[in-house]
């Protein structure tokens, strides 16, 4: 609720600078920005409509799951990339977007779906770049927000890999500033707490985190670090959480979680096991 990805590991970044500036001299990552963005006319202080906790605190209860860390090379990522562009007639579709469409394809026919059930996939978007003009990458606080891709399981895997590839660039692709301020002015004037539940169904797929957060470079006296993992919060049916591989050179981590049946299919699944190593 307080920061997002990008917040939360310039927090951890500024440890590590502060533990290391003790034996060495690294360099001086720039602080936080602590000035606070509102769109016009709103702000620096907004009143929340809430007069009984029930209106914005729901208990969820994790269904019983499987989590599993599938990892991929430079090399497999940049092949799923090629492909998607090539299947796609374009060189725009990224790494990400290339390894989102694998997780998306192969979790929806793990999951064994009807042909008209109607699935998702969100992805986490960092809006600092996107506003105009752009806020520093320092900005301190929560300033994601998420764009997906929508299709029938049916759809989804009749086209090739290229297909699903594409609706995640087009989603990406439209948003922009005009996109970000329309949501934040909806909000202001309607405000609600972030649940869940309300926007991830049960067919869904959430790609959340990202590989290009700096985890491994931070330093805190026992060494660098042997993998990242993360708790128990937040982890549901679909929650798939992608951070740097070990190796770095744009090799990744995938931590899923499914119920266990679901599991067992797509680690039979050959287009997913034949892209990743599991850990």
């Amino acid at each position: 609720m307080v920061v997002d990805g990008t917040s939360y590991w310039h927090f951890f970044k500024m440890l590590s600078h502060a533990f290391r500036a003790q034996e060495e001299n690294p360099e001086i990552p720039r602080p936080p920005v602590l000035t606070r963005w509102f769109p016009e006319g709103y702000g620096p202080v907004l009143n929340l409509p809430f007069s009984h906790h029930d209106q914005f605190i729901s208990r969820l209860e994790p269904p019983r799951l499987r989590e599993r860390i599938f990892h991929l090379s430079s090399e497999s990522i940049a092949k799923l990339k090629s492909k998607a562009n090539s299947e796609s007639k374009t060189n725009k579709i990224s790494s990400f977007q290339a390894v989102s469409a694998l997780v998306w394809r192969c979790v929806t026919r793990a999951r064994r779906l009807p042909h008209d059930q109607e699935t998702s996939c969100t992805l986490a978007a960092n809006n600092r770049a996107r506003m105009d003009p752009p806020l520093p990458t320092e900005y301190f606080g929560n300033l994601a927000q998420t764009v997906r891709g929508n299709a029938s399981a049916g759809e989804l895997l009749r086209h090739r890999f290229g297909w699903a590839a594409w609706q995640f660039h087009e989603a990406v692709a439209g948003h922009c500033d005009a996109a970000v301020r329309e949501w934040v002015g909806n909000w202001v004037k309607d405000p609600f707490i972030y649940q869940i539940e309300q926007f991830f169904g049960t067919f869904s797929l959430w790609m959340g985190s990202s590989p290009r957060f700096e985890m491994y470079e931070n330093e805190f006296g026992m060494g660098r670090a042997v993998a990242v993992r993360s708790g128990n919060a937040n982890k549901f049916d679909g929650k798939v959480t992608s951070y740097p591989g070990h190796e770095g050179g744009g090799s990744m981590d995938l931590e899923v979680c499914l119920p266990p049946e679901t599991m067992a299919v797509l680690e039979s699944d050959g287009e997913f096991m034949g892209a990743v190593c599991s850990y």
